[in-house]
């Protein structure tokens, strides 16, 4: 069950960080002028992969580890979930990345802001997935423990 615990709060330091870029970090970039604005954001994007993309790994991981030990179906959806952010990011939001990462900041553009905005509306979709998993790994760790209760 420690595994279950240790999941969750994998998937609330993924939700988190998240919900952070989306809702403090992006408006505040979006204050600068075009070329600052994708300046910020090429170091930003790559600093947040680096933490992000293992914490959904990290997350399934633990998932799995608690399903095997608990039989909690609800920890293997919420790895899922976790997990669900590798494709929604390689094949949803990476098509936005590779223009912006291709442009460079003396380039940028009204267009390069519009595709930094459409990049936000795009990651938010991570935001809801941390949320969901963390709903899941919540919804078996009461489970679970209803059962040990009995």
């Amino acid at each position: 069950m420690f595994a279950g615990y240790l999941a969750l709060v994998t998937a609330a330091l993924f939700t988190g960080a998240a919900f952070y870029v989306s809702f403090a970090e992006q408006p505040a970039r979006l204050a600068v002028d075009d070329r600052a604005l994708l300046a910020e954001w090429k170091p930003a994007y790559k600093r947040g992969f680096a933490m992000q993309a293992p914490l959904a790994i990290i997350g399934f991981l633990l998932a799995v580890i608690a399903w095997w030990f608990t039989g909690g179906v609800m920890f293997v959806i919420g790895g899922v979930l976790l997990l669900a952010n590798w494709p929604w990011t390689i094949f949803g939001i990476m098509p936005t990345n590779k223009i912006l990462m291709a442009t460079e900041p003396e380039e940028a553009s009204p267009e390069s802001r519009a595709l930094i905005v459409k990049w936000n509306r795009l990651h938010s979709v991570r935001t809801v997935l941390g949320c969901l998993a963390m709903l899941a790994f919540l919804v078996a760790l009461s489970t679970i423990r209803l059962t040990l209760v009995k």
